[in-house]
């Protein structure tokens, strides 16, 4: 995981956005959302498995840790010639409280979902927007 700062630039040529619930329903949401996008821009099906699992993953970390606002962002761009996909899922920084189903959980039951992101991303890091942190991974999407 990286800081944005010091990450390779990505030339972006599309872009998409769209706010969520604060609530479990947003994960399925943004998946639906992603892979409509995804594949409407002509993304490998491979890659659009992997995104939809990044995804999950962001949002709901910012479900369960964060306050609202909670909104995904979408990107097609290329970083060193590689066709890529960020995916950034913005949040209203780290909550007091854990949410409902990490509450109920046992520590062993929840935390990997950072490792997944790194597994399937060429990238990833936190970036602060304001007051807004944002959660990325780049993707290969070739």
């Amino acid at each position: 995981m990286t800081d944005r700062t010091a990450s390779t630039p990505n030339v972006r040529t599309e872009m998409f956005m769209c706010a969520l619930e604060h609530q479990a329903s947003a994960v399925a949401t943004a998946r639906r959302t992603a892979r409509t996008v995804l594949t409407g821009w002509s993304v490998d099906e491979d890659a659009v498995y992997d995104a939809m699992l990044i995804v999950s993953e962001l949002v709901t970390n910012a479900v369960e840790h964060a306050l609202p606002p909670v909104a995904l962002h979408l990107y097609r761009g290329r970083a060193q010639g590689v066709p890529t996909i960020h995916i950034e899922v913005t949040d209203g920084g780290a909550a007091s409280d854990q949410g409902p189903w990490t509450a109920s959980c046992r520590p062993d039951e929840h935390g990997r979902g950072a490792g997944i992101v790194d597994m399937l991303g060429i990238d990833s890091g936190t970036d602060t927007h304001g007051s807004e942190i944002g959660h990325w991974a780049d993707l290969a999407a070739a």
